[in-house]
């Protein structure tokens, strides 16, 4: 610096001499003023001498005003004033320990202004309550004889009473704190009096810390701490210098009688037994002894409201003479309190919570019955919330109720406990700080930035978990965060929090208010929250209360109640008078001061506000903004109700209900949040509303937690999507949210998109190069597939990479794909085509045309469908069926394949040979390649054809019946699927089971587009039916189809049929035909008419329908005989169908008589045979009985040939003379139907073979009267044959018929 610009000697001489006069200035005039003077120019120093003169002349003032003080000779500390002056002189820390009654609280803010104090700073007195700052600073301006808000003054919330010429500031804690945040040292006192110390509070013990951490930088401040006699070494202890020697303690009596204690316990001792007594029984005995003594009111204390209730019913029914039994606790109102403290004529059992123990004094108090229990407010750390648990209390506080009843005169104190008990108990109650979420100090010391809290010097350090919780309640609000230093920080949020002296829940309220537009309101609702509850609820009136206050109520929330109340509130308040006013707050229960507080702390927060700029609007928010704004407080305090149920289910795994006294409790809504979680009886939720949690999300973005799950394609949204689970603190508040994929894994949500969206083809895009590369693949997929390879072409993982590198990583859906292709991809399409080197993978593919797409039958083609899904419903190939075609497709054929799959096929079946023509044949896949040249496709039954081809080329003969092509994979087996239109009506590979279940359907179709039914009809004529065609052709669903007419006869009458082929039409018209010809032919009688009673008998007895169906049966044989002269031509026409039914009546009855005569004889034996075999042993009657039936069982006159007819009689005989070998020679009888038994089993085995072809029933029909002749060969050989039959014959027969068809 140069010599012209440093201060010249006057300067500084003048600032020197302005500098020592600010000793005569107040401490903190002298701090402003103190570095504007270093700095003064010139010029300034005429403005600065101008406010030292003030400021020196309001010190002069002040000092001149404090008159001498005078002590009320009859307090304790009076008598020791000069004492105590001496130790506060002498000391800059001194604890005075005074019982109640000593006079501390206001003697020693006098005692200081007598020594100086209060001066150059004001002496600060604190006091936990309001009430007591405001009351006890008009005790002290009334000793001194001053006015409040001149000397003496108090500032409460909201409420400053105090002016510059104030030496004496009463404030509750709170205010003090807050000051600290303009006042970092205190510079504005002197002097501060810390009362009531030894109630621990929050604030007390944060401000004991706070100044044990100023007061070496301010050696002129003196600390004075008062407190009850209840540990005040510990206080001094807290404040050693710094050689270790604790700050003097000076304690002081009060003015107290002596009091006896007597202990009453519950528990008493019989014998070896241990009673315990009913506790209000107890209590009651109690009340009884004291109020035998001398005149004087009791006190009880209990542990809460309901406990009082329930004494008070006990009391009352002991009826005490000139007794009033009164309860005291804090919901009571006003005026119900202040009945207490009135005079009253008659004795007093006053029954109070722990309320009496030290902010109130009843008056006339002699006798005390103290329970042991209160009910203690403790924060649990794990579940979060507050607890309101019933605790035995401490020594303290049972000295504390002892001491109430030593005021007046000697007293008497009943323990409703042992002295064991007593003495067990913890000699103080638990500090607040160590029982109470931590939240509000440490906003306060984050934001005069005071360092972690654990290096804070409280007088009884917190428990880290407890500072741990309130720093995460802090971080839940949005208002802290946490750096490496492990210093808390203040968020912006959390700067505006801290300027507003409330709890930091309602105060994170008010900032979201201001930031959704519904300030106003949030202010009237965190007031409601703040001041005690303004709706009285008297015990004696409250219905009545309960109905006037039920006009406010929302269904919905109890805060829009508050706000339904308060709005009521203004209006009359406009519209009364002040008294009217009152009295209308008192006839609707309405606590008239209460509601002055809720007005007077709105208004106050509203200028709050206002200082920090923030303005509330005029106008009613809307109601979501409001709740909203709530929310952001109560983040941690929502819940979902269980289902069905009237339980919460909250945070970290907590649980609780809607408290009774809301609005809400009777019907709750899904979701809520609370003002506050306690936990009483059980944990309940206080002033709760419903909520959406949707905003749950919007404003606890910081603290809820998603997981996500199931990631997969969406085609509506041409994307992947994942499921979202939102959890806040372990609530589900979203269950399954469907997302973009993309939101959380990009890269996974673009592999997808290519996977699913392009390759899988599940995106419909408009990007040519994409369709055009889709189509090559299908294209050169289906040969492959068709082929059963997977080698030929491209597979979907390397088309995925092939267009993970060459399309932007940022492209994850579809619509990103065309943005980026409208925009740039076009430009340079070939870089997304495929090549046929990409495509193709292999040297050689398969020839096309190997695999048809369609299968030629005569003049009808069917689509073919190829798969290669080893193991599936279809793998293979598929012939598509149309459905009114399947009734004319045969299976011829389709058992050859296609040509691609012959060489799988032929290798396959020589693997199914037996082992001896396997090794003829080895290796199989050599001979099947051998084979394609020798065998012509669908030129024989595949089994005939390979076994000759085979036999040829090892030059053995191979039976094709030693191929078992059910063996075959399901592949090389054809799978038949019929479908109507696009439908798929039946599916399989067994087409004749097909065509039979779905037989009745077809005919349906049929008839119903090519063959409209119009019956029923009764009869057959030119009229009603008239004549049928030969054929009908039409279209069906674009299939071209041809069906031949027929009739059905039914229950109803002659219906129109469409047949599918014409041996169907045959079968069915012939069916038809017959019966309406044998309709009325014969009558039953005619036929008994003249035979010997036997017969009748064995007629009419016939056991499958007696005459009637002997003659039905022979008038179906007669009538298929005539049908039959016509060589297979059906009856289509009315001429010849009644040219027909002329003949019959003309031939049928004298044929069914002939028919009948002829059988009769058989008929009677049989009936011996039967009655024979129903006495037989079961298993010889089960033999033979099947034989029984063949011969004249039901509808043997219409099987049997008439040829045969005449030789039933000797077959019936020859079962008859089977029974009489059995009887006499069963070893032999045994033998021979053992015989039997493998000719009837060859016999089956080729019916069932034959009965599949056409024509085969005649052969069945050979075959089986050919066994029934080796029957009577076999067991009634002197009956003899009508042919020579052997077993040997019977299998020449058997061949000849299955190798009627090969021969063909």
């Amino acid at each position: 610096m140069s010599s012209s610009s440093a201060p010249s000697t006057e300067l500084r001489r003048a600032r020197h001499d302005l500098l020592a006069r600010l000793d005569e200035v107040g401490t903190l005039d002298a701090h402003r003023l103190r570095p504007r003077i270093r700095r003064a120019r010139a010029d300034q120093l005429a403005e600065l001498t101008e406010r030292v003169d003030m400021a020196a002349e309001r010190l002069r003032r002040r000092a001149d005003s404090i008159p001498i003080p005078e002590y009320p000779g009859q307090l304790p500390v009076s008598t020791r004033k000069d004492e105590i002056a001496e130790v506060i002189r002498g000391n800059q820390v001194v604890v005075i320990a005074g019982e109640t009654g000593s006079g501390k609280t206001t003697q020693i803010p006098k005692i200081c202004l007598e020594l100086g104090r209060g001066v150059r700073g004001m002496i600060g007195h604190t006091q936990p309550r309001r009430l007591a700052a405001r009351s006890v600073a008009e005790r002290i301006a009334e000793e001194l004889g001053v006015q409040i808000g001149g000397l003496v003054g108090s500032a409460v919330r909201f409420d400053d009473r105090t002016s510059p010429e104030t030496a004496v500031k009463l404030m509750t804690d709170g205010v003090l704190l807050a000051e600290i945040r303009r006042d970092r040292l205190l510079r504005a006192y002197d002097t501060i009096i810390i009362d009531e110390a030894h109630e621990r509070s929050l604030n007390i013990d944060f401000l004991l810390g706070y100044l044990k951490q100023i007061l070496p930088k301010r050696p002129d401040l003196k600390l004075i701490i008062t407190s009850a006699t209840i540990d005040p070494e510990r206080f001094a202890r807290h404040f050693a210098d710094a050689g270790g020697r604790p700050a003097p303690v000076i304690e002081v009596s009060g003015r107290t009688y002596p009091v006896e204690i007597r202990y009453r316990p519950l528990q008493v001792e019989q014998g070896d037994r241990v009673i315990d007594l009913d506790p209000l029984d107890g209590l009651a005995d109690a009340v009884s002894e004291l109020l035998r003594e001398d005149d004087g009111d009791v006190l009880v204390f209990l542990s809460g409201e309901r406990e009082i209730r329930d004494a008070e019913e006990v009391l009352r029914g002991r009826r005490f003479k000139n007794t009033e039994i009164f309860p005291l606790f804090a919901r009571l109102t006003a005026a119900e309190q202040q009945k207490a403290f009135r005079a009253h004529s008659t004795r007093r059992v006053v029954l109070s919570t722990n309320i009496a123990e030290t902010s109130v004094t009843v008056p006339g108090i002699r006798y005390v019955v103290d329970t042991g229990l209160a009910r203690i407010s403790r924060y649990s750390t794990r579940t979060k919330v507050q607890r309101l648990p019933i605790e035995p209390v401490s020594q303290a506080s049972a000295a504390q109720r002892s001491g109430r009843c030593g005021r007046v005169a000697d007293g008497i104190c009943i323990r409703l406990y042992s002295e064991d008990d007593f003495e067990s108990r913890p000699e103080f109650t638990d500090p607040e700080i160590l029982r109470t979420n931590l939240a509000s100090v440490i906003l306060s010391m984050a934001d005069l930035d005071l360092g972690p809290v654990e290096d804070f010097p409280f007088v009884e350090p917190p428990d880290r978990k407890s500072v741990r919780d309130g720093m995460t309640l802090l971080t839940e609000l949005g208002a802290l965060r946490i750096d490496d230093d492990e210093r808390p920080h203040l968020t912006k949020v959390g700067r505006e929090m801290a300027v507003l002296p409330l709890d930091p829940r309602l105060a994170r309220m008010v900032v979201e208010g201001h930031r959704n537009g519904s300030l106003g309101d949030i202010l009237v609702v965190v007031a409601a929250l703040t001041v005690q509850d303004v709706r009285e609820r008297p015990a004696e009136e409250r219905d009545k209360a309960d109905q006037l206050h039920r006009r406010f109520a929302d269904k919905s929330s109890d805060f829009l109640g508050y706000l339904n109340l308060w709005r009521y509130i203004t209006e009359q308040r406009r519209e009364l008078s002040g008294s009217a006013f009152r009295r209308m707050c008192k006839a609707e229960y309405l606590h008239w001061l209460r509601i002055r507080e809720w007005q007077d702390l709105t208004a106050q927060l509203r200028s709050m506000c206002r200082e920090q700029g923030w303005h509330p609007p005029s106008e009613h928010a809307v109601e979501d903004d409001l709740h909203k704004a709530i929310l952001a407080g109560l983040l941690t305090n929502v819940g979902v109700r269980d289902e069905d149920t009237r339980e919460f289910r909250g945070t970290r795994g907590i649980r609780f209900q809607v408290f009774p006294g809301s609005d809400l409790a009777r019907k709750p809504p899904r979701w809520v949040m609370a003002s506050e979680l306690v936990e009483t009886s059980r944990l309940w939720a206080r002033d709760v509303a419903r909520i959406d949690p949707a905003w749950i999300e919007q404003l606890g973005g910081h603290l809820v937690r998603s997981q996500y799950s199931e990631p997969h394609w969406s085609d509506a949204q041409g994307a992947a999507m994942a499921y979202e689970k939102v959890l806040l603190l372990g609530l589900t508040v979203v269950e399954a949210r469907r997302i973009l994929l993309s939101r959380v894994d990009a890269p996974l949500a673009r592999e997808m998109f290519l996977r699913h969206g392009i390759v899988e083809g599940r995106w419909t895009t408009q990007v040519p190069a994409i369709i055009d590369n889709a189509r090559a693949v299908e294209q050169a997929r289906e040969l492959e597939t068709r082929s059963r390879r997977r080698d030929l072409v491209i597979d979907d993982e390397a088309l995925v990479e092939f267009y993970l590198e060459r399309l932007p990583a940022d492209i994850t859906s579809g619509r990103h794909l065309e943005s980026w292709w409208k925009k740039k991809g076009h430009r340079d399409p070939a870089a997304l085509r495929l090549t046929d080197e990409d495509i193709r993978t292999a040297e050689k593919a398969p020839d096309a045309a190997a695999f048809p797409p369609f299968w030629q039958q005569g003049e009808r083609r069917f689509e073919l469908h190829y798969e290669f899904e080893p193991g599936g419903a279809a793998d293979g190939i598929t012939v598509r069926i149309p459905l009114p075609q399947l009734s004319s497709v045969t299976a011829a054929g389709f058992e050859w394949l296609v040509p691609g799959l012959r060489e799988e096929l032929y290798t396959e079946m020589l693997r199914t040979l037996p082992k001896y023509l396997r090794r003829m044949c080895s290796p199989p896949a050599e001979y099947a390649g051998l084979l394609l040249d020798d065998v012509k496709p669908r030129s024989a039954p595949l089994p005939v054809a390979l076994a000759e081809a085979l036999s040829t080329r090892i030059g053995a003969t191979v039976d094709p019946r030693e191929f078992r092509p059910e063996r075959l994979a399901d592949h090389l087996r054809v799978r038949f699927e019929v479908v109507d239109g696009d439908a798929v009506v039946d599916a399989g590979t067994d087409l004749r089971a097909l065509r039979s279940r779905l037989t009745d359907k077809v005919r349906s179709t049929l008839n119903r587009r090519l063959i409209p039914d119009d019956g029923p009809h009764h009869e057959w004529t030119a009229d009603t039916i008239g004549d049928l065609p030969a054929s009908v052709t039409g279209s069906v669903d674009g299939v071209e189809v041809t069906v031949y007419p027929g009739l059905r006869v039914a229950t109803d009458g002659i219906h129109r049929v469409a047949c599918t082929t014409e041996e169907e039409r045959r079968a069915t018209q012939t069916k038809a035909v017959l019966s309406l010809m044998t309709a009325d032919l014969v009558a039953p009688s005619s036929i008994l008419r003249g035979r010997p009673v036997e017969q009748r008998l064995a007629l009419s007895q016939y056991p499958y329908g007696g005459i009637d169906a002997l003659v039905s049966d022979a008038s179906l044989a007669v009538c298929a005989r005539l049908i039959a002269s016509r060589q297979g031509a059906p009856v289509l026409e009315v001429a010849d169908f009644q040219e027909l039914r002329a003949t019959a009546r003309a031939e049928v009855p004298g044929a069914v008589a002939t028919s009948i005569s002829t059988v009769v004889t058989a008929l009677v034996r049989a009936q011996q045979v039967s009655a024979r075999l129903a006495e037989s042993p079961p298993t010889l009657a089960d033999t033979v009985r099947p034989s029984l039936e063949y011969l004249t069982g039901k509808g043997f006159l219409a099987r049997h040939p008439a040829s045969v007819l005449p030789h039933l009689e000797r077959h019936v005989r020859a079962v008859s003379m089977r029974l009489d070998l059995a009887e006499k020679t069963p070893g032999r009888h045994a033998e021979l139907s053992a015989r039997l038994a493998r000719a009837e089993s060859t016999v089956e085995e080729a019916c069932a073979v034959l009965r599949a072809r056409p024509g085969g029933a005649r052969a069945i029909r050979d075959l089986r009267w050919m066994l029934a002749e080796y029957r009577v060969g076999l067991f009634a050989q002197s009956l003899g044959t009508a042919q020579s039959v052997s077993p040997e014959r019977i299998d020449k027969a058997v061949r000849a018929a299955l190798s009627q068809k090969s021969s063909r």
